[in-house]
């Protein structure tokens, strides 16, 4: 009879408090989406500390192939970026500048950054690319705002934001499903925040449903298309030669077969026999070469996401 009354306590201690953490959390995303007053010198700082930080990060070989580089190459962080300044303009014409402003800064920083340490020329190549959707920020952060109206055109605005969100959440499931666990942070960060805008855009229960529909269906439809249309990575890994000797008449094949299919192809374009490999998976196995007498050679080969490295067994 205690044990029951202590687990009935427990059970209520816990509800109250996890409770409490609930209503806490929801205080604190009205505050970061609305509640903040953001001034010049705040959205200037943000977008400063965001191209150095992305600068920094674009250039570590530790993350390289990790969710914490992916806002190097696509929109995901950037689309949330976006949502919190125009929360917080206090105007159409306030959230078109302050977004144009951010990205302004931001994205050049990217790109100068790694070219004063590195001494590359990405900002003269790859920033055309970026400057395009900073010049799109004005009339997007002027339209954005309109989703602080609470009207049913807020869900027509918020959809091509949540659909664009929705291809980078098929990128990174499938990458991750490739290769687990790389990306697996980015995919549940794409998976939150699509269900995280409509809650915490509109007040309106019934735009709130609308919008949790709208997202809840572009999950299901990409991880529906991830699963369907897994990564498959084709390359020739080797070619005949003296040092790997071979032809049609040997026989190849992975020790894990998890990780793809491997054969041997005369390439006519070459004229020459190769390896050609169909990966399936990232991660380590090994590739063996058998003769026609039997006698085999191994390498240790390495499946990265369009790469790989193949090194022979002494």
């Amino acid at each position: 009879m205690n044990d029951n009354r202590m687990s009935i306590g427990w059970l209520k201690s816990f509800s109250e408090d996890f409770l409490q953490i609930c209503i806490k959390g929801v205080d604190i995303l009205k505050k970061l989406f609305g509640g903040i007053n953001l001034t010049w010198t705040k959205l200037i700082i943000f977008a400063v500390c965001s191209g150095v930080y992305t600068a920094v990060i674009a250039m570590l070989p530790v993350v390289q192939n990790t969710s914490f580089r992916d806002l190097v190459e696509t929109f995901e962080v950037w689309i949330l970026f976006g949502i919190f300044i125009i929360m917080n303009s206090k105007s159409a014409k306030d959230s078109a500048i302050k977004c144009f402003v951010f990205f302004l800064i931001s994205q050049p920083l990217v790109y100068i950054v790694q070219d004063l340490i590195n001494y590359n020329n990405l900002f003269m190549t790859y920033y055309r690319f970026w400057v395009l959707w900073t010049i799109a920020c004005l009339p997007m952060g002027f339209i954005g705002y309109y989703m602080k109206k609470d009207k049913w055109y807020g869900v027509a605005i918020l959809t091509p934001i949540l659909m664009l969100l929705g291809f980078m959440l098929n990128k990174y499931l499938s990458e991750t499903l490739f290769y687990f666990p790389r990306h697996l942070l980015t995919t549940i960060f794409c998976v939150v925040t699509l269900i995280l805008y409509p809650v915490v855009i509109f007040k309106d229960r019934k735009l709130k449903s609308i919008g949790l529909i709208v997202s809840s269906l572009i999950v299901i439809v990409m991880t529906f298309f991830s699963l369907q249309n897994p990564i498959v990575y084709s390359t020739e890994i080797l070619s005949d030669s003296d040092e790997y000797h071979f032809d049609d008449k040997y026989n190849v094949y992975l020790v894990n077969e998890k990780y793809g299919d491997v054969n041997i192809r005369y390439d006519e374009s070459m004229e020459t026999y190769m390896v050609h490999a169909d990966f399936k998976h990232g991660g380590e196995t090994e590739l063996v070469i058998e003769e026609p007498g039997g006698r085999a050679k191994k390498y240790n080969l390495n499946i990265g996401m369009n790469t790989y490295t193949l090194e022979k067994i002494k």
